[in-house]
C-alpha cells in the first residue's frame, strides 16, 4: 500500500499555529475539539481549537510537560520533566475558558522507583487494562532548558509499567538508551519504543550507544515486554514521537517530517515537514487529521485513517 492510499485525496500539509520553541506532546481531546500540546523549553501547556483556529495558553510555569496521552475516561495522563514525574489532569475534558484561570492543576500518579526519583518521564500510553506505560530518558536533567539540573537516581533509563488499581511500578524494556516515544499494536500484542540516543542528553560517551530505531517487544500476558528487536531506523534524524493507526502503521517523527512504516517494517513514504519533527497524534472531529508537532509550528494533514485505539479499545 502507498502513503497515497492512506491520505485523503487532496490532502495538503497545513500549518495551523506559530511562534513557539520546541513543540511536543500533542493530544486530542475529543470531548472539547482541541489538541494540548507542550512548548518545552517555553515551560506552558497551549490547546488549538479546531472550530475557531485560535491557540490559547493554558498553563504557564507548567514544570516542563513533554508527551501526554488522552485516557478512555477523558483524563490527560502527562510526562513532566520538571517534576520528574507522570501525572493526570482529572479536569481536562470538561468545558473551561478560553484563557487559563487556574483549572489546570494535574495530579502527580507517579515520580519515584522505590527510593529513587524518576528521571524525566518523556512519554505515555494508557493500555485498554488502565495501566499506564512510560519512558523515562534523562533529557530534563540533563539539558537545562527541557527541565532541572539532576542525577539519574537509580542509574539507567527504563520503560515503566504504572498500575494505579495498587500503585506498583515496575520496569519492562532496559535496554534501550533512550528510550523516548512509544506505542501499542492495535491489539496491544506488541510495544513499540523509539531509542533517540543518537542524540545524547548530556556530554556524548562514545562507551554507550548510540541509535535511532523504533524496537518492537512483544506484551505477554498483559504486563511484560518480551522479544525486543529493532524494526526500523529512522533518518535523517531519530524517531522521537511516534503513532500507531488503525492498521497497525506506524507514523514516526524525523528530521525531515513524518515517515510511515508498515507494522512489519516496511517503508510506506514520508510526509515533508519544513521543520524538525517532534511528534504527532490523530485527532480532528473525525480522528483522521494528523496533527504534526515540529520545532517552533503546529501543522495537520487529512488522512484516511486514525488511531488505533479506535480499534482496541
Amino acid at each position: 500500500m502507498p502513503l497515497s492510499d492512506l491520505l485523503d485525496h487532496d490532502a495538503r500539509l497545513e500549518k495551523v499555529a506559530e511562534g513557539f520553541t520546541w513543540t511536543e506532546g500533542p493530544a486530542w481531546i475529543a470531548a472539547r475539539g482541541v489538541l494540548r500540546f507542550s512548548d518545552i523549553p517555553g515551560d506552558r501547556v497551549l490547546e488549538f481549537h479546531e472550530d475557531d483556529g485560535s491557540t490559547h495558553e493554558l498553563s504557564t510555569g507548567a514544570e516542563f510537560t513533554n508527551g501526554r496521552t488522552v485516557a478512555p475516561d477523558g483524563t490527560v495522563i502527562e510526562c513532566s520533566h520538571g517534576r520528574r514525574a507522570v501525572q493526570i489532569d482529572r479536569a481536562a475534558s470538561i468545558p473551561r475558558p478560553p484563557e487559563g484561570d487556574g483549572a489546570y492543576a494535574p495530579e502527580v500518579l507517579a515520580d519515584r522507583f522505590g527510593a529513587a526519583r524518576l528521571n524525566s518521564p518523556n512519554d505515555v500510553v494508557v493500555r485498554s487494562d488502565g495501566t499506564i506505560w512510560f519512558t523515562d530518558p534523562s533529557y530534563g536533567i540533563m539539558r537545562p532548558e527541557e527541565g532541572h539540573a539532576g542525577e539519574e537516581e537509580y542509574g539507567d533509563r527504563y520503560v515503566f509499567r504504572f498500575d494505579p488499581r495498587d500503585g506498583t511500578l515496575t520496569p519492562v524494556v532496559i535496554d534501550i538508551e533512550a528510550p523516548n516515544g512509544l506505542a501499542f499494536s492495535p491489539d496491544e500484542s506488541i510495544l513499540y519504543v523509539s531509542d533517540s540516543s543518537l542524540s545524547p542528553a548530556g556530554e556524548e560517551n562514545p562507551a554507550r550507544p548510540a541509535g535511532h530505531s523504533i524496537h518492537a517487544y512483544d506484551v505477554v500476558e498483559g504486563r511484560h515486554a518480551k522479544n525486543g528487536r529493532p524494526l526500523v531506523e529512522v533518518g535523517p534524524g531519530l524517531p522521537d514521537g511516534f503513532r500507531v493507526d488503525e492498521h497497525g502503521n506506524l507514523w514516526s517523527s524525523s528530521l525531515t517530517g513524518i515517515q510511515v512504516f508498515t507494522p512489519d517494517g516496511e517503508k510506506l513514504g514520508e510526509i515533508p515537514v519544513p521543520e524538525k519533527v517532534a511528534n504527532c497524534c490523530f485527532g480532528g472531529h473525525d480522528g483522521r487529521t494528523l496533527y504534526i508537532c515540529a520545532s517552533t509550528g503546529l501543522y495537520r494533514i487529512r488522512t484516511l485513517t486514525t488511531n488505533a485505539r479506535a480499534v482496541s479499545r
